[in-house]
C-alpha cells in the first residue's frame, strides 16, 4: 500500500484546512485509514480514523472541530480541519491498517499561527 498525502499548509488560528491521502497499491486489503500528527518534540498521536465499514474516532482534542471521511471511489481519505488552533502545529501523517500492520504516508506540515 502506497499513501500521498497532501493539502497541509499555513492558516491563521480559526482557519480551515482540508488534508487529503490517496492510497495505491493492495487497497483491497485496507481494514481502516487514518491521520497521526506529531508536534516537535512530542510523541504521535492519534488524530482520527475510519474503518472499511465508516466508523469513526477521534482524539478527544479534535471532536466537534474535525472530520474524517473517506471516498471509495477515489481511494482517498479526507480529514476536515475547521477551527485550528496554535497547538493543531504538527506534521501529519496519513496511515493505513492492513491486517494490523501500520502503513505511513509522508508527513504534511500544518502550522497554525496565533
Amino acid at each position: 500500500v502506497q499513501l500521498q498525502a497532501s493539502g497541509g499548509g499555513l492558516v491563521q488560528s480559526g482557519g480551515s484546512l482540508r488534508l487529503s491521502c490517496a492510497a495505491s497499491g493492495s487497497i483491497f486489503s485496507i481494514n481502516a485509514m487514518g491521520w497521526y500528527r506529531q508536534a516537535p518534540g512530542k510523541q504521535r498521536e492519534l488524530v482520527a480514523i475510519i474503518t472499511s465499514g465508516s466508523s469513526t474516532n477521534y482524539a478527544d482534542s479534535v471532536k466537534g472541530r474535525f472530520t474524517i471521511s473517506r471516498d471509495n471511489a477515489k481511494n482517498t481519505v479526507y480529514l476536515q480541519m475547521n477551527s485550528l488552533k496554535p497547538e493543531d502545529t504538527a506534521v501529519y501523517l496519513c496511515m493505513s491498517d492492513v491486517r494490523g500492520y501500520h502503513y505511513w504516508g509522508q508527513g504534511t506540515l500544518v502550522t497554525v499561527s496565533s
